[in-house]
């Protein structure tokens, strides 16, 4: 049965501190987290929004805010509103407010929004409300690096997949001689992802599953982890040994880019490439 009704958390923060709002939701685990970003620019107010299931703890919400926003250098957030949501009322936000985004040769849109642009490859999410719609910064970064770059070599590899939109993404600029997989820890995800597949005529191509990364997994061509860089560390070596030719990391701040950098230097990867968006970074290495 649907969940009848669920609980937002709202910090309301100067667009430079929307990344340290956003890690507050993922200290606490929300749901899903949403940010309205719209027609934003720096200087302007923005309103983060956590996701939950059940109504959170407002003292622990103002703890872990004043805790996260210290470790990015911010203000903490004066006040942290909580409110009951209903899935129709926040559609219907949605619906009026969503409009298509455009990354390289993808577009992400909702169904209910006919794309023009026939040289467009377009993604179709229909938001929900524990998950949010696939336009992320860290989500674009690797949308444009797919579209820069396409699958290389044979097969895609989708790390921490969330929703699916990257591994839909390579599905629909590949054949079906190229095989997709995406794994993430949060079963949930994964029954979204397989929705979304659905939604866009690409669930015979791809291959969902709950759990990690194991070592036993096959080599891809293209390997893409879009997660944390506190969890692409321990998993590094796998990650590298996984990709045959191409290797794409993202869910990692600017202010880690040294971390980073100097992981993959230490390994034997002293050239990657960084692509920036806002606060955060992709980092893509060619294997060989």
């Amino acid at each position: 049965m649907a969940q009848s009704s669920w609980f937002a958390a709202d910090i309301t923060v100067p667009f430079e501190a929307v990344a340290a709002a956003e890690a507050v939701f993922d200290v606490v685990e929300a749901d899903g987290i949403e940010t309205d970003l719209l027609r934003k620019k720096a200087g302007d107010l923005v309103t983060v929004t956590g996701i939950f299931s059940e109504r959170p703890d407002k003292e622990l919400l103002t703890e872990t805010a004043h805790s996260t926003f210290a470790i990015y250098e911010q203000a903490a957030p004066n006040e942290i509103t909580i409110r009951e949501v209903f899935p129709e009322d926040w559609l219907a936000e949605w619906k009026r407010h969503w409009k298509p985004t455009d990354i390289g040769r993808f577009v992400v849109a909702p169904p209910w929004i006919e794309v023009e642009d026939d040289e467009k490859v377009v993604i179709r999410i229909e938001p929900k409300m524990a998950f949010g719609t696939g336009t992320h910064e860290t989500t674009r970064l690797c949308l444009k690096a797919l579209s820069d770059e396409g699958v290389v070599g044979t097969g895609f590899l989708d790390v921490g997949t969330g929703t699916g939109i990257l591994s839909i993404a390579a599905a629909k600029i590949t054949d079906e001689s190229c095989p997709i997989y995406g794994c993430d820890t949060d079963v949930d995800s994964i029954i979204a992802a397989h929705e979304n597949a659905v939604q866009n005529g690409v669930d015979g191509r791809v291959e969902f599953e709950a759990g990690e990364l194991t070592s036993d997994a096959p080599r891809y061509g293209t390997v893409v982890a879009n997660v944390t860089l506190d969890v692409i560390l321990p998993i590094l070596d796998l990650l590298i040994a996984k990709a045959e030719e191409k290797l794409i990391l993202s869910g990692i701040l600017k202010t880690q880019e040294a971390e980073i950098r100097t992981a993959l230097s230490d390994r034997g990867f002293p050239t990657a490439k960084i692509h920036t968006d806002g606060e955060w970074i992709a980092v893509v290495i060619d294997i060989h």
